[in-house]
């Protein structure tokens, strides 16, 4: 019986070896879940990536408009994949949690420069030496950018930003100085702490069209859980009819992973809620 069952192990082995050295490639072909365009900017003088998300619609619907979601920390190997296999996810008709949407995944080339504002404070100075270009990236998304995905691409009016950590930094500031750039703002683990916390301190200014504000946050410390919380509680206390504002702490997260969990809950809360 034992030697039965030992040549019967052989022969499957032996047939699964035959199959595997038996089974070949019938073609190769490269795999793409967009489209990537280079351009030269103006404004930042030097030339720029940007990874454009297609839903998988666009090409069969030529009459269809779609919402834009800009994401920061866009490139390849940051956060554009993941996030965009979320919104396409999200979309899915059994699921719809977000409308189709095109992603535009702003590559980075020194975010620490692009995602800051000028800092008096010294320790941020010394590890941020470069720092303080929010100002011109902000006017490159609006004059440069915005204009040539809606040149390019069928888009509605509808806009999203995405931005964690620094980006998160940049997303605020763009929500209190520049709020009709975007219509929907998902601050994930915003790096608020930034200049002493003075963005907390600026008096925003108030958008003249409806925002959806989502603030997300893991277990990340005193400090970054706190600024997040401040930044919720200063956007509910502008009391604005047009503003509805979202709030989530992820105990169980940290700053390297709450970012995809927190946007999928974002799209929860502005687009499927909105649905309901």
């Amino acid at each position: 019986m034992v030697k039965l069952l030992i040549t019967f192990v052989l022969l499957m082995n032996s047939f699964e070896i035959f199959a595997q050295s038996n089974l070949e490639i019938i073609e190769k072909g490269k795999f793409s879940i967009g489209e990537r365009i280079e351009i030269h900017s103006n404004v930042l003088n030097e030339n720029r990536i940007l990874n454009i998300y297609l839903p998988s619609s666009y090409a069969s619907s030529p009459n269809k408009n779609y919402p834009v979601i800009y994401l920061l920390d866009g490139s390849a190997d940051e956060d554009f994949i993941h996030l965009a296999g979320l919104v396409q996810f999200g979309s899915f008709p059994w699921i719809n949690q977000v409308p189709e949407s095109i992603v535009v995944g702003i590559a980075n080339v020194n975010r620490k420069r692009d995602f800051t504002y000028p800092t008096n404070n010294a320790r941020d100075q010394k590890d941020f030496p470069l720092s303080g270009g929010s100002e011109s990236f902000i006017n490159f998304i609006s004059t440069e950018i915005q204009p040539l995905i809606e040149k390019n691409y069928r888009t509605n009016l509808n806009k999203t930003i995405i931005g964690q950590s620094l980006g998160g930094l940049l997303a605020t500031e763009i929500l209190f100085k520049s709020p009709n750039l975007f219509d929907n703002y998902i601050i994930i683990s915003p790096s608020l702490w930034w200049d002493d916390e003075s963005l907390l301190k600026f008096t925003p200014l108030i958008a003249s069209t409806p925002k959806s504000i989502y603030i997300g946050v893991g277990k990340e410390g005193k400090v970054m859980e706190q600024v997040s919380k401040d930044l919720f509680e200063k956007v509910k206390a502008l009391k604005n009819k047009n503003y509805s504002s979202y709030f989530k702490f992820f105990e169980k997260l940290s700053h390297g992973d709450t970012l995809h969990l927190a946007v999928y809950d974002a799209f929860n809360q502005i687009f499927k809620s909105s649905k309901q």
